[in-house]
C-alpha cells in the first residue's frame, strides 16, 4: 500500500495570504479526500484568526519549521513570498513532504537551482510550482495554430502588461516593490516568461532597461523597477520585446501580438479573446475556443491527484518549468546591472 492509502491527505499551509483563500482554499473544500491540519502565517495570530475564520479544525503554528517537522503531514502547501520559497521547499523536501509552490518559484537563478536540485534527490515526492491564469482558458488552442504551422516562421513576439497600481508617490512600497521580500521579480515578469517560452521555446538572450519612477516610498528605497523593457531572442529565431509597467495611467490591459510570416495572433489576455488573420485576409477574426479545448483553472486537483496517484504523473508547471523562467528573471537583472547583452544558457 503506498504511503497514504486510502485515508485522506493531510496539509500543511505556510502563508495563508489571498491567494490561497481565494484560489485555493475554495478547491481544497470540495475534496473529501483531504484534510487541512496545520497553518503557520506572518503571525501566530493571523494563522489563528485564519483558522477561526476558514478552518476551525485547523491548528495554528507560530514558526514555520515546527509545521514542517510534523511527521503526518503528507503535503506542505507554501503561500508566501518569493523570500521564503526555497528554503520551505527544500526542508519540506528533506521532510519527506509533498510540495505545491505559489510562483514566482524563487529570489532568483541560484535559489530556483536549490529547490530543483532537493527535488530531484527526492524523486517519488510532488512537485509543483503555481501556474499563470494568463492564457490558461485558449492554451490548447494556441498550441494547437502553432503545430499547424498557422502563423508560418515566426519572427516577432510583443507582450505588453501595463497597469498604474504604483502611480500614487505617496504610497509605501508594496511587498512586491520591496527586493528582500520579492528578490529579483519584477511585476508580471516571471510569469509570463512562462506563458512564452511554455508556447515559443526558450529566450536565449536578452537586454533590459528598467525606470523607477517613484524611487522613494516613505522613506524606503526602491530598486525594483517600476516599468521594464526587455529586447530578447528566442532559440527558435524570433525576436521579443516585452513591456512591463506599474507606473501607466489607464492602461488597457495586458495582450500578446504574435507576427508569422504567414499570419498574426492578438492575445488579449485581460479579455481573455483571441483574434488571428493570415497574410491576405482583410481583418483579424475572433477564434472561437472549442470547449474540449478550453481549459480551467484546476490546479489544486492536478496536484493532489497527482499525490494520489503516487507521484509517476508530474504536473504542470514542474521545477524545471521554473527554472527556465528564473533564468529569464536572473538575466534581466545582470543586464540592468551591467548594461549589456546576457545570453541565458
Amino acid at each position: 500500500m503506498s504511503r497514504n492509502g486510502n485515508r485522506k491527505l493531510r496539509i500543511g499551509i505556510i502563508g495563508a495570504g489571498g491567494i490561497v483563500k481565494q484560489r485555493h482554499l475554495p478547491a481544497f473544500k470540495r475534496r473529501s479526500d483531504l484534510e487541512i491540519v496545520a497553518i503557520s502565517n506572518s503571525t501566530y495570530e493571523s494563522a489563528e484568526k485564519f483558522c477561526q475564520e476558514n478552518v476551525p479544525t485547523a491548528v495554528p503554528i507560530a514558526n514555520w519549521p515546527d509545521l514542517v517537522a510534523l511527521p503526518d503531514i503528507d503535503i506542505i502547501w507554501i503561500g508566501t513570498p518569493p523570500y521564503m520559497h526555497s528554503a520551505v521547499t527544500v526542508s519540506a523536501l528533506e521532510a519527506g513532504k509533498h510540495v505545491f509552490c505559489q510562483a514566482r518559484m524563487a529570489n532568483d537563478r541560484a535559489e530556483a537551482e536549490e529547490m530543483l536540485a532537493a527535488s530531484r534527490r527526492f524523486p517519488k515526492q510532488v512537485t509543483m510550482l503555481c501556474p499563470p491564469p494568463y492564457g490558461l482558458r485558449g492554451d490548447l488552442v494556441v498550441k494547437k495554430l502553432l503545430g499547424e504551422n498557422f502563423l508560418g516562421q515566426l519572427h516577432t513576439i510583443r507582450l505588453q502588461s501595463f497597469h498604474g497600481n504604483y502611480l500614487n508617490p505617496n504610497a509605501p512600497a508594496h511587498w512586491r516593490q520591496r527586493i528582500e521580500i520579492s528578490g529579483l521579480n519584477v511585476m508580471t515578469l516571471g510569469i509570463y516568461v512562462e506563458v512564452l517560452q511554455r508556447w515559443f521555446g526558450n529566450i536565449d538572450g536578452l537586454f533590459a532597461r528598467g525606470k523607477i519612477l517613484y524611487p522613494d516610498r516613505q522613506g524606503y528605497n526602491v530598486i525594483i523597477p517600476d516599468a521594464l523593457s526587455v529586447l530578447c531572442h528566442f532559440a527558435h529565431g524570433a525576436e521579443g520585446v516585452l513591456e512591463f509597467s506599474g507606473i501607466h495611467a489607464h492602461a488597457t490591459g495586458d495582450r500578446l501580438e504574435v507576427y508569422g510570416s504567414a499570419g498574426t495572433l492578438i492575445y488579449d489576455f485581460t479579455a481573455d479573446v483571441i483574434k488571428t488573420g493570415r497574410v491576405g485576409d482583410r481583418a483579424l477574426q475572433e477564434v472561437d475556443v472549442p470547449k474540449e479545448l478550453a481549459k480551467e483553472w484546476a490546479v489544486e486537483n492536478d496536484f493532489l491527484d497527482a499525490v494520489k496517484g503516487g507521484g509517476h504523473e508530474r504536473p504542470y508547471p514542474t521545477f524545471e518549468d521554473g527554472l527556465r523562467y528564473m533564468r529569464v528573471v536572473q538575466a534581466v537583472a545582470d543586464s540592468r546591472a551591467r548594461n549589456e547583452w546576457i545570453p541565458i544558457s
